[in-house]
């Protein structure tokens, strides 16, 4: 075996275990709510939303695999280093995950991946190789998505308890407890469908830095295997945050959460936009928190995770940046 081969098979299996880790931290975003709401136990939560992460492939096309694979840095530019720029991209975003993590901070796996990207490709050649119209678009979400699922959430919310007005509270409760478990599934559905391509575009850029490819089903399954693993052991400190620390919600509140969040990825899964499951999903709880009364969501918390949101994406470019610089010299 060539060194070549076994430095891509290195860098393949660290980008699933940036899957891994992917599915581990956000965990909390296909749980909390049903887990707080004590639908399901939290060890049958991670099972129930681990399902879910892996068959999303039998659901969703590969539109945000390219745009990562091609949407945010000129690959053909950085061709020659591909394999540090990779690597100090993984370094990036791992770093950045496991530091959130250990904090309870619920950011985005998807944005530290792209600003890892960012910061190595910066370190090797500078701007002229950053795609900005793609990184435009994936930075424009960082607002787009907790304000949409913010939204989503409160217009839910609305219907919902009008339509159950009249409805006795015992009913309510039993009714929905059976339908988090639909909302749970969709959800995680959609973090599996948008998260896991993610992954999967690093992997094309890794093989495939020549040629136009489609993804090949050995890519789109181990990529959903490992994020449905990683969500299997579960981050839970950052479950504890999101299901508890933001707002507290009832079986009624985290169905309207979860449909609003997985709409939400739905959409954006389709047109091939890299979004925040994270963002999505507090964006809905903070909506659906606020329709009870504005004081219910608890906007100290918010406005920490909020500022880790926009740390994210500078701190794992930052990370990468340096790990290019210090590799490079070797």
């Amino acid at each position: 075996m060539t060194v070549t081969f076994l430095v891509v098979v290195f860098l393949i299996i660290f980008a699933l275990f940036f899957d891994f880790l992917n599915g581990f931290h956000d965990a909390a975003n296909s749980i909390a709510t049903v887990v707080s709401t004590r639908v399901l136990t939290p060890k049958l939560a991670v099972l129930w939303a681990a399902i879910f992460n892996f068959i999303a492939f039998l659901f969703f096309g590969t539109h945000v695999a390219k745009t990562i694979g091609k949407g945010i840095i000129n690959v053909g530019m950085v061709k020659d280093e591909i394999y540090l720029i990779i690597f100090a991209t993984l370094m990036g975003a791992c770093i950045w995950n496991i530091l959130t993590w250990y904090l309870g901070l619920p950011t985005s796996s998807s944005h530290a991946l792209i600003g890892g990207l960012i910061g190595s490709t910066l370190a090797k050649i500078g701007h002229k190789a950053l795609i900005w119209k793609g990184i435009a678009k994936t930075a424009a979400f960082i607002v787009i998505s907790p304000v949409f699922g913010f939204i989503l959430g409160i217009l839910s919310s609305l219907l919902i308890y009008n339509i159950f007005a009249k409805t006795s509270p015992f009913k309510v409760d039993s009714l929905f407890r059976k339908g988090q478990l639909i909302s749970a599934a969709l959800y995680s559905l959609g973090h599996g469908g948008n998260d896991a391509q993610k992954t999967m575009g690093i992997i094309m850029a890794l093989v495939y830095v020549d040629a136009q490819h489609t993804v090949p089903l050995w890519i789109v399954l181990s990529c959903h295997a490992a994020i449905a693993l990683g969500t299997m052991f579960g981050g839970w400190r950052i479950v504890k945050t999101m299901g508890q620390k933001v707002t507290k919600l009832r079986p009624v509140d985290g169905f309207c959460a979860e449909t609003s969040a997985a709409a939400s990825l739905f959409m954006s899964t389709n047109l091939g936009i890299p979004v925040s499951t994270t963002h999505t999903i507090t964006g809905a709880i903070m909506g659906v928190g606020s329709v009870k009364r504005f004081t219910a969501v608890r906007w100290g918390v918010a406005g920490k995770i909020i500022t880790a949101w926009i740390l994210t994406i500078p701190a794992s470019s930052l990370i990468s940046y340096l790990t290019y610089k210090i590799f490079h010299l070797f």
